[in-house]
């Protein structure tokens, strides 16, 4: 993978690692199967370390034995070269399923919950997502922008160097905007990459029914955000519906998904989390980019999973935190 033109700045070179994990072989977007039981690792020899040659774009352009890198790159100066003798070298982790932007905390809820209250008997007391949206809502672009990069911070300390990023607590065209305009300030102030994610149908709100809140999604907020991304003063990567008994069916779901895709958004959204709503058929069907959650996925759903180019996203401590059976990943 060396660089056509060996000369110039670099950015970086690691050099005397022990090992340099690349999880793919082949560029592969992701492993499946039995496949992912061959994850792609170089090691050191007897004689050499291994090296990571990073260009001026920030790209990695070659991972090889530092004897070979020493020739290949005889001609290039790099900006930044780390020693990494004794140490093993593995990719920044990616967050495939987060809502970072958000105000208030729900630790009064624990009581609830320890005293056997369900999430949806939480939710449907006022708790859960409706109480985050109230405090939400009340916050300023600021402070929301403030408490986000605290957050990133965090994440980027334990090794997060990807996040996908939901708004979700907004359920109104402005908030919901407000919050994806937080995500897109954020993008560019710290080091973490985003991806973002339109969260509007995150929850019914309060004052509206299921069919109103479905017709908001569509005919209000996706068009509001779809101007303001062809104005150039947005990006949206991804389209989300919280696919539950109680909150968005199957074909909402699907109304609200193609919606999304419809101006360019990929599909990421939550299913089958605390009942079978066939959310994994329904991501497979739809050619999702991913679907999170999938306690409550079907025998049918893993296999449409299986044959598909969709992402399954586990969230354990969401099943062991809310008492929930968990996601069968062994299958």
């Amino acid at each position: 993978m060396a660089a056509n033109k060996l000369t110039g700045e670099y950015l970086l070179r690691i050099r005397n690692a022990t090992q340099v994990v690349q999880v793919c072989r082949e560029r592969q977007l992701m492993l499946k199967g039995s496949d992912m039981k061959k994850i792609a690792v170089v090691d050191r020899t007897e004689t050499s370390g291994v090296s990571v040659v990073v260009d001026n774009t920030g790209l990695i352009v070659d991972v090889c034995l530092d004897v070979d890198a020493d020739v290949k790159y005889s001609s290039v100066s790099f900006r930044r070269d780390i020693d990494a003798t004794d140490k093993c070298v593995i990719p920044g982790l990616v967050d495939a399923h987060t809502h970072p932007v958000w105000a208030g905390d729900r630790v009064h809820e624990f009581a609830m919950k320890l005293a056997g209250a369900s999430y949806l008997e939480v939710h449907k007391k006022g708790g859960g997502i409706h109480y985050t949206v109230e405090k939400t809502r009340e916050a300023t672009r600021e402070q929301l922008l403030s408490m986000l990069l605290s957050r990133l911070k965090r994440m980027l300390r334990h090794g997060t160097t990807l996040v996908e990023a939901k708004s979700g607590y907004g359920l109104d065209t402005e908030n919901e905007i407000k919050m994806l305009q937080v995500i897109e300030s954020a993008k560019s102030s710290q080091p973490v990459r985003i991806s973002s994610t339109y969260c509007g149908a995150h929850a019914l709100p309060k004052s509206m029914s299921l069919q109103e809140a479905t017709d908001d999604v569509i005919n209000n907020q996706i068009p509001a955000i779809k101007e303001l991304v062809c104005e150039g003063k947005l990006t949206v990567d991804n389209i989300d519906v919280f696919c539950e008994k109680g909150v968005y069916g199957v074909e909402e779901t699907r109304r609200i998904l193609t919606a999304g895709v419809e101006i360019g958004l990929s599909i990421n959204f939550h299913g089958d989390e605390l009942n079978p709503m066939n959310s994994a058929e329904l991501a497979a069907e739809l050619n999702s980019c991913a679907v999170s959650h999938l306690e409550e996925i079907s025998p049918q759903g893993i296999q449409a999973i299986a044959k598909s180019s969709t992402i399954a996203v586990l969230l354990p401590t969401t099943a062991y935190i809310h008492r929930h059976k968990r996601p069968p990943a062994r299958q």
